[in-house]
């Protein structure tokens, strides 16, 4: 997402703002923002220095791009000298020399400090240039009594200019800095999260990590009204898109881009006899659909496809790309459990271990217990369609690919709508029927999805609780009650009763809504050992068995 495109994450802002607030009064926090490309990390950060103004507080933003530590040191130098220098009514240039100068009068030792680092770039060892670099906030500081808060935007790049020793040194610098606040933004989560928990792991100084999502099926519902103000979606198709997309904001936004040129820009067709206005809109709609992700996703010309095309390059150049691109196609088909993907691809299990061990490095896939899932959603559909299509293809003519990728798109859809008109309580009763004793990561636990003899519907007589499920296993008994609406303490204590009508050594218990769980209602649902299912848990559900996911 583009700045002036900005939507919702208000929850994001606020802890920038709490965060950067409370420096002032003494209490630093850095912060470390993480999640996957074209989520909006990037989009939170600009919109955060868009809006925010504090004499006392100096703001840089500063990408940190792999290269030579001569061009990150000067580029620090100069965002540093140019944003202390922002307010000042000075009319500036971006020229380190330009800057000094002017900076001179204002923090003469720091502007001493920054000649000694310029003259020893060339020269002196990297390892105490980056301390003397990095504390020349701190000197600002105490020259001025001004804060610094300092963006780093894709910082694990830092590790490809050329620095030893570099975590060991800066973490030193992060326990001593009480007048310096770092926010370091990363796709790369994986690497990051080990960065922070092994090299920045420290008593003072450490990083609280902000895991940027996607939208919500909520947000992205709004996110589409917002854009299409004049297109009146049919709420199967609207329900699509925000399957299909995941809720990354680029995804939406490029899709609601070209819908919206689309509509606009067609002469509308008559409608047929019979057909009202309103219908021959959907009906045109649903075809352009189709159109525009052909557009996007298919053709080589194709924004996304060459987004793709360009992110796959990097597994091609090892000598067991044919794995790699395997096990991403097999997982994007929906053979995603280890055990199948060893059997299909013929590998013993440490080889198979070091392949995927690979993919979540470079965060390509993410693994539940015994599952692996690809990361992007829309990654995951452009390889099953796309690019398994295209290598595959004994012609060069494009023509068969492309309508096999149209009826793919179409089974696709269909395939959804038909879902999304089937009953909570029959959608949950065809998952639980796929559970084959697999393990699965829930909230930091291990869950056995038991394969049951038994699934069968079950009905409560109360005036909240209406329907629910029993699984049957020869290990375990699943006792399910399916609330839509939100869950209440009184709904847990109930179903914790009904529940006691049943004896089995080992029984689990849970509560399933298409609501957030109200944090008194999930006390309650601990001490009654009650599982809770809410929209999002119901959803990693089902993504783990490929089906598709419940809007509401």
């Amino acid at each position: 997402m583009i700045r002036d495109k900005f939507f919702d994450r208000r929850n994001y802002i606020e802890i920038l703002q709490k965060r950067v607030g409370s420096l002032k009064d003494g209490y630093r926090q850095n912060i470390a923002i993480i999640g996957e490309e074209n989520v909006g990390k990037t989009s939170i950060v600009y919109k955060f220095l868009d809006n925010f103004y504090d004499p006392r507080i100096i703001t840089v933003f500063l990408e940190v791009r792999p290269g030579s530590f001569q061009d990150f040191a000067k580029r620090f130098i100069g965002a540093l000298l140019y944003n202390f220098l922002l307010n000042s009514g000075l009319e500036l240039k971006e020229e380190i020399d330009f800057l000094l100068a002017k900076s001179a009068g204002y923090i003469p030792n720091t502007a001493l400090k920054i000649k000694a680092i310029l003259n020893e770039l060339s020269r002196r060892k990297k390892v105490n240039i980056v301390n003397e670099l990095f504390s020349l906030p701190e000197l600002i500081y105490q020259e001025t009594g001004k804060f610094t808060v300092l963006f780093l935007d894709e910082f694990h790049n830092l590790e490809s200019i050329g620095i030893n020793n570099l975590y060991r040194e800066w973490s030193k610098l992060l326990i001593l800095q009480k007048n310096t606040l770092y926010v370091i933004t990363s796709s790369m989560m994986f690497k990051t999260r080990v960065i922070l928990s092994k090299q920045l792991s420290l008593l003072f100084g450490n990083f609280e990590v902000i895991n940027v999502e996607p939208f919500d099926m909520h947000t992205s519902g709004r996110y589409l009204d917002h854009r299409l103000p004049a297109i009146k979606l049919y709420p199967g198709l609207k329900d699509f898109i925000i399957n299909f997309t995941g809720g990354y904001p680029l995804y939406l936004e490029l899709i609601s881009d070209v819908l919206s040129n689309s509509i606009e820009g067609r002469v509308c067709l008559p409608a047929r006899p019979g057909l009202a206005s309103d219908d021959q809109n959907r009906e045109n709609i649903y075809t352009n659909l189709a159109d525009i992700l052909e557009e996007l996703l298919f053709n080589t010309s194709g924004i996304l496809n060459q987004r793709f095309s360009n992110y796959i390059k990097r597994f091609l150049d090892s000598p067991v790309s044919n794995d790699y691109i395997s096990i991403l196609y097999l997982v994007a088909s929906g053979r995603n459990r280890i055990k199948d993907i060893a059997h299909i691809l013929h590998k013993q299990k440490k080889e198979l271990a070091s392949r995927i061990n690979y993919l979540l490095e470079l965060d390509a896939i993410t693994r539940s217990g015994d599952f692996i899932k690809v990361s992007d959603r829309l990654f995951a559909y452009w390889m099953r369609f796309v690019y398994q299509e295209k290598i595959h293809s004994l012609s060069y003519d494009a023509k068969s690919q492309k309508e096999k990728f149209r009826d793919g798109l179409i089974e696709l859809i269909q395939e959804f709508l038909r879902q999304s008109q089937k009953p909570l309580s029959s959608r949950i009763f065809e998952l639980l029927q796929l559970f084959e004793d697999d393990l699965m990561q829930f909230e930091r636990k291990k869950i056995r999805l038991n394969h049951f003899r038994e699934v069968k519907q079950l009905a409560f007589n109360h005036r909240l609780l209406k329907e629910g499920l029993l699984g049957r296993s020869s290990e375990s008994l699943w006792i399910m009650a399916i609330k839509p609406e939100a869950i209440t303490e009184q709904d847990i204590a109930e179903f914790s009763r009904e529940c006691k009508k049943y004896h089995h050594k080992s029984q689990r218990k849970i509560m399933v809504t298409l609501k957030e769980v109200d944090p008194n209602a999930r006390l309650r649902a601990l001490e009654e050992k009650v599982w809770t299912w809410d929209l999002n848990s119901l959803n990693q559900m089902l993504d783990l068995f490929s089906k598709p996911r419940v809007v509401a």
